[in-house]
């Protein structure tokens, strides 16, 4: 009888061991990288060019991390963090990097992705599109409330964990949203209403949600609940009303459920409307609690017009949009096509676009719910032949199935939004394996001191 014997790896370092690193690259979660022997380590709040005392907390066999003691050398783009908190919260990554650092490190990180991902080593990436409003600039807030030792907790959880730390002015959020924070904090401790706790499961209020119509100055409150009736809000709504100018909406979400999914399925109309309005471009779109709608609308200007530069329509086009959500990239393309079609799987999306394009008395549009590999394949079979086809998919990329209907449907060109440099390259890598050129890879900064980066990007057939 003979037994395996298991291959071991000698460790060329332990936990508690504390070493001197010189940090060479950032990683994707904004995280800085050097090596030690070879072996890569983390080393969270390090820039590239720095020299760092650090304590191995953390062992693998392709890598470590560890904690940072000392900066011994320090990166000409280190600045200090305007947020009095950024240190334990997890809202942010980025606030010691000067935002010049941000965007250079941004281009990077999807350069890459791109070669140690997709292999692409030919492709050019322009530098990030700037954000000319880097701080207060998210419409959407969404934060947590907790309770405990008679102390009320509001703002943003504590780095890897669900311990909420109070954040009285969050440095991304719009001005209105932190007002709005803050009258629902003296509305609780005024009225004794109880923070919802998830061990527990008492209490009542477990999410603030604040939402902000920027080109309109429409404001809403929504405020998610453990339970159907909550005591004052009669007087919620006049502190509000007292505060925030703009309101228009409150409602209330009732989420009883015991999940991290921070909304429910029942919303109630407590004041005003249930929705505000806001505009993108020329173009204006009616926000519920529920909606998906970007949260930098300075930015998101700038990603859908450089998808439209890029997708370069002359009028005579039929476009397909895949992953089209609420049909926001969809509309700004019909103004230019012939035919525009959004296809999407979620039915509240599309019940949202159908409404978006009545709103906006757009015809040309045509909404469709259902799976994009097989409804794309099947529009062609009717007898449309789309000229472009744009993606939008979430962070995970697309299927393979997708992209092999986009390679087979043959389109002459394929504008491809991403939210996520590593899932792009590998999904530009099939597409170029497939007949297509990468010919232009945009970078835009739509989420200013935190770690993410969006691109656009165009692709021919050659």
């Amino acid at each position: 009888m003979t037994t395996k014997r298991k291959d071991t790896v000698p460790s060329l370092l332990h936990k508690g061991q504390e070493i001197t690193i010189d940090i060479d690259n950032i990683g994707s979660d904004g995280q800085g990288i050097g090596r030690y022997e070879g072996l890569a380590v983390f080393v969270p709040e390090t820039l590239p060019g720095e020299q760092v005392k650090a304590r191995v907390t953390l062992v693998k066999k392709s890598f470590a991390v560890a904690a940072p003691l000392s900066i011994d050398k320090t990166s000409p783009d280190r600045v200090e963090p305007v947020c009095p908190v950024y240190e334990l919260c997890g809202g942010c990554q980025l606030q010691h990097l000067s935002y010049e650092g941000e965007l250079r490190m941004k281009t990077r990180q999807v350069e890459d992705a791109l070669t140690r991902i997709g292999h692409l080593t030919d492709v050019k990436v322009l530098p990030t599109l700037r954000n000319d409003h880097p701080q207060h600039y998210r419409n959407k807030m969404q934060i947590p409330v907790a309770g405990g030792k008679g102390k009320l907790h509001i703002g943003c959880f504590a780095k890897g964990t669900h311990r909420v730390i109070d954040v009285d002015n969050c440095y991304i959020q719009m001005e209105r949203n932190n007002d709005i924070a803050a009258v629902v904090r003296k509305w609780m401790e005024t009225y004794r209403i109880p923070a919802y706790d998830e061990d527990r499961r008492t209490g009542i209020v477990r999410h603030i949600m604040g939402r902000v119509g920027v080109r309109t100055g429409e404001i809403m409150v929504c405020l998610v609940t453990a339970q159907d009736n909550v005591p004052h809000m009669k007087d919620l709504v006049k502190m509000l009303k007292a505060a925030v100018p703009g309101l228009k909406s409150v409602v209330q979400n009732v989420n009883k459920r015991s999940t991290n999914v921070i909304l429910g399925e029942k919303t109630h109309l407590v004041y005003g409307k249930p929705t505000i309005k806001d505009k993108i471009g020329n173009l204006k779109f009616n926000i519920s609690a529920q909606s998906f709608f970007q949260v930098n609308s300075g930015q998101v200007e700038k990603l859908y017009g450089k998808a439209l530069e890029l997708a370069d329509l002359k009028g005579g086009e039929n476009v397909i949009d895949l992953y089209c959500g609420t049909g926001t990239i969809t509309l700004f393309l019909a103004q230019k096509a012939r035919l525009a079609v959004g296809i999407e799987i979620v039915p509240s999306a599309i019940r949202d676009a159908k409404k978006n394009a009545q709103a906006n008395h757009i015809e040309n549009a045509d909404f469709l719910l259902g799976d994009a590999a097989v409804e794309m394949p099947r529009l062609v079979q009717e007898g449309m032949r789309p000229d472009v086809v744009v993606l939008d998919p979430p962070r995970a990329g697309c299927e393979e199935r997708v992209l092999a209907a986009i390679a087979k449907v043959n389109p002459a060109k394929v504008v491809y939004v991403s939210c996520n440099p590593a899932t792009l390259a590998r999904d530009l890598a099939y597409l170029a394996g497939h007949g297509f050129r990468i010919e232009t890879v945009q970078p835009v900064d739509m989420f200013s001191r935190t770690h993410h980066v969006e691109t656009v990007c165009l692709l021919t057939h050659t």
